[in-house]
């Protein structure tokens, strides 16, 4: 395990912004001071000019392995994470075959371990025939980030929408249920009024905000029922925000939510520019929902802003609007996308750091990480608000290869990324040789 120093950052974390040293052994923080000078064999990186940030933490992404690896993989999408100043990741259930089952759901995390240069998580699915197989997940609480529930939107075999399997989970489980909220009935309404839909304009018409609301108040309903830790996956529409609260600390709350960045950059008029690539599940809708999820964002709301990085090739994007798939790449861009807003004064540095590593940190119960703290482990990001990133094929990391943000430069730039003490990346390069790590919670 390397020994390093990071000598003279601006440390940005828990709402401070304080100028020090941090001393890393073991793969932890050692030590956080002024003027640290170590004895010792031990790397030292200049880090004055730059930001110190706790490693962003995303909740939600498609990492697409096992069984749709022409999309992505483990591997690949990690390496993209961390070249983006994401450390740690929480990947979704709905792979080929479904991780539905104990043995499944440890066979991705046995990809993880071989091939992840980034911390992993992996949600236990949940569908309407395996309600005793997701609650044999109560008994690995420290090891698994959640369930996830897709509750009323289609996702292969994983449509849940048996009000008893439901009622059983919301019960029953001791963990994080995770859920997609869209009403199929709705959508399936929707798209007999628009049968000629032809493009992605269409799709915030037919996944509306009806039925986006409507899965979401069903789902806070069961949550406040059972009195279940319920977590809601990229809120998109401004009346879903009436569900959530900014009363009480995260830490209290037992139901929160997340925001994803594609639905704080893009608008339905956006639909004009970029077609399928910006189609995904929720749609991306009318420019007054992205103006109230900023305003729930920075009253405390919405909890975690995230990605729900879903790959899909570029061959898949070009199909017709009804065939295209749902899903945009987003995590290798997703910290300097919010470093653009924080250059234009819409939102902190404070603030994205507490949104973006703090809070996934606090809501999942994740241990030792989240946090510039001493005996933590070592997941960090160094960041150059004084520099740019220009978007091209030539520095895209994700498998399919393209972005929506190609052509475009971000007015910042990743210069580090250390996971658990690791340097994993440096100004454009990554150190495949080091895995990230399993993680754990306090649950």
């Amino acid at each position: 395990m390397n020994n390093l120093i990071i000598k003279g950052a601006t440390i940005i974390n828990e709402g401070k912004e304080e100028l020090k040293d941090v001393l890393i052994k073991d793969g932890r923080i050692d030590q956080i001071g002024e003027h640290i000078n170590p004895q010792g064999n031990i790397r030292e990186i200049n880090a004055e000019g730059l930001y110190l940030l706790p490693g962003a933490i995303d909740d939600q992404v498609h990492f697409r392995e096992p069984g749709l690896t022409h999309k992505a993989t483990i591997a690949s999408e990690a390496r993209a994470a961390v070249a983006g100043g994401v450390t740690s990741f929480m990947e979704m259930p709905n792979t080929n075959p479904a991780a539905l089952t104990q043995e499944l759901l440890e066979a991705k995390y046995e990809i993880g371990r071989n091939t992840s240069v980034a911390n992993y998580s992996f949600f236990m699915g949940v569908a309407n025939d395996n309600t005793d197989e997701v609650l044999r997940t109560n008994d690995r609480k420290k090891d698994v980030c959640g369930v996830k529930i897709f509750m009323g939107s289609s996702t292969g075999n994983m449509l849940v929408d048996n009000y008893i399997t439901l009622n059983r989970i919301f019960s029953e489980s001791e963990l994080l249920i995770a859920t997609h909220c869209e009403d199929e009935r709705i959508i399936k309404a929707n798209k007999e009024k628009y049968p000629d839909a032809n493009d992605a304009s269409f799709h915030p018409l037919i996944r509306d905000v009806e039925a986006c609301f409507e899965s979401s108040f069903s789902a806070v309903q069961l949550a406040k029922k059972y009195n279940s830790r319920l977590h809601i996956l990229h809120i998109s529409t401004a009346k879903e925000l009436q569900l959530f609260t900014n009363m009480f600390p995260l830490e209290e709350k037992r139901i929160t939510s997340e925001v994803c960045v594609h639905h704080l950059h893009f608008t339905a008029d956006d639909y004009a520019r970029y077609g399928n690539l910006i189609k995904c599940n929720p749609a991306i809708k009318a420019a007054e929902n992205k103006n109230a999820l900023w305003d729930a964002l920075l009253d405390d709301r919405l909890d975690i802003i995230a990605t729900d990085h879903a790959p899909h090739t570029w061959e898949e994007k070009q199909l017709p609007y009804q065939s295209a798939p749902s899903g945009v790449p987003l995590v290798q861009h997703s910290l300097l996308l919010m470093l653009e807003y924080v250059k234009a004064g819409k939102i902190s540095l404070e603030k994205v750091v507490e949104k973006m590593c703090h809070a996934p940190a606090t809501c999942f119960q994740l241990a030792e990480r989240g946090f510039i703290r001493e005996g933590y482990f070592a997941d960090l990001v160094l960041v150059d608000l004084n520099d740019t990133t220009a978007v091209s094929k030539d520095n895209i990391l994700y498998h399919c290869g393209w972005s929506p943000f190609e052509g475009h430069s971000f007015p910042a730039q990743i210069k580090y990324t250390l996971v658990n003490g690791n340097v994993v990346y440096e100004n454009g390069r990554i150190n495949d040789s080091v895995k990230g790590q399993r993680l754990s919670f306090n649950r």
